[in-house]
């Protein structure tokens, strides 16, 4: 069947995440004086990422609202009890830092205007509208997208298979017609597949391994590899690339 749509990821798939917010972060700890509480500032990157994982998962498993992992983040890396204005003004604090570090990776405005004329996209992410938008517009790729959709407004996340259908709705496609392309190997890429999307998983070497059991149709390393990708026969007899 032919792939008329992508949906995309955007946190480490368009948008180089881990690297604006670990020069964010820097640069937010450094202006806070709190660096000089850690051996080295890689420690206290470490420990920031690990709190944001924990309490993203929180908010993915519908525990804890968005604004909420938000201001847990920061109660847990400081170690305080913050009232939500405190812990709110701190993460805006980083936020300056943060959004000073956003790039695109190189290989995404090509490969986008590569499927600009073939494809229809839209975006799924595990964040929020207003956050997501903004980074979007910020970045210059909002225009790219006929929709954008995030876990805190659908009220499901990913791996999730509604989150996923819910892109596909917003399309008017079924799943066969719509590849997703993310860079978390079982968040997305399983979860899409999963869902009967054409499920692409672009692995830009970073933390998340690739375990035995991981489901994704296609592994690339680069966009450039996509336009053949969803270009090419999907219906069912053709070549598979499951692992």
């Amino acid at each position: 069947m032919t792939v008329r749509a992508v949906v995309w990821d955007v946190d480490d798939t368009l948008f180089d995440y881990t690297s604006a917010d670990r020069e964010g972060m820097r640069a937010h700890l450094a202006a806070e004086g709190l660096l000089g509480g850690y051996d080295t500032p890689e420690e206290a990157l470490g420990r920031w990422r690990e709190t944001t994982d924990r309490q993203w998962a929180r908010f993915s498993a519908g525990e804890i609202s968005f604004e909420g992992q938000r201001r847990d983040r920061v109660r847990v890396f400081l170690g305080q009890e913050l009232t939500d204005a405190e812990a709110d003004a701190w993460f805006r604090r980083y936020i300056t830092h943060y959004e000073a570090a956003w790039s695109l990776f190189p290989d995404v405005l090509p490969a986008l205007d590569a499927l600009a004329a073939s494809h229809r996209h839209a975006v799924l992410s595990n964040s929020s509208l207003t956050v997501q938008e903004h980074k979007l517009r910020t970045l210059g790729l909002r225009d790219r997208f006929e929709s954008v959709l995030c876990a805190a407004e659908l009220g499901v996340s990913k791996p999730q298979a509604g989150a996923f259908l819910a892109a596909c709705e917003a399309l008017g496609l079924p799943p066969a017609q719509v590849a997703y392309v993310g860079d978390h190997p079982e968040v997305d890429g399983r979860g899409a597949a999963e869902a009967g999307l054409v499920s692409v998983w672009i692995d830009r070497g970073g933390p998340y391994a690739q375990g035995p059991d991981a489901v994704v149709a296609h592994r690339i390393s680069t966009l450039a590899e996509l336009p053949a990708i969803v270009r090419s026969d999907t219906r069912f007899g053709a070549p598979s690339t499951f692992r």
